[in-house]
């Protein structure tokens, strides 16, 4: 969780799509990394995973993900657990965490959402903007 007494308001991380992704797996045994939030640069690409479960404890398996595509990064900035994932427009989800396993080339920024999003469930198409803005940092569903 976000510490509040010590965060206070940030910019949102604008990026581009680059590359749509079209598969889900429920065996994928990703790992999420102990941090609650990372720092992007622009020109930096990462890829945007989403996973159906909200489990935020450092070293959690995430097996059941959805594969959006890669993000050019635009802009700087902090990437935080809570943070809202939205691509065209169209909200997909809420930032769980960080996968490292493919590091140091990229990061596999999960998103957490209720269904497992694909590139192609939601239509989507390379130069979709893409937008990660600050978010509440709760688990979905509680106060």
């Amino acid at each position: 969780m976000r510490n509040t007494a010590e965060d206070g308001p940030k910019r949102a991380v604008r990026a581009t799509l680059v590359k749509v992704l079209l598969h889900r797996r429920t065996d994928r045994g990703m790992t999420l990394l102990e941090w609650a939030s990372r720092c992007v640069r622009p020109g930096e690409v990462h890829e945007l995973v989403v996973t159906d479960r909200w489990d935020p404890r450092p070293g959690a398996r995430i097996d059941r993900v959805g594969f959006l595509g890669f993000a050019e990064m635009e802009c700087g900035g902090v990437v935080d657990r809570g943070d809202v994932l939205t691509i065209g427009g169209s909200v997909c989800g809420t930032v769980l965490g960080f996968d490292g396993c493919h590091l140091p080339n990229h990061y596999n920024i999960l998103v957490h959402a209720p269904l497992l999003l694909t590139g192609a469930s939601l239509g989507l198409r390379p130069e979709l903007p893409v937008l990660l803005s600050q978010g509440a940092a709760e688990e979905p569903g509680r106060a």
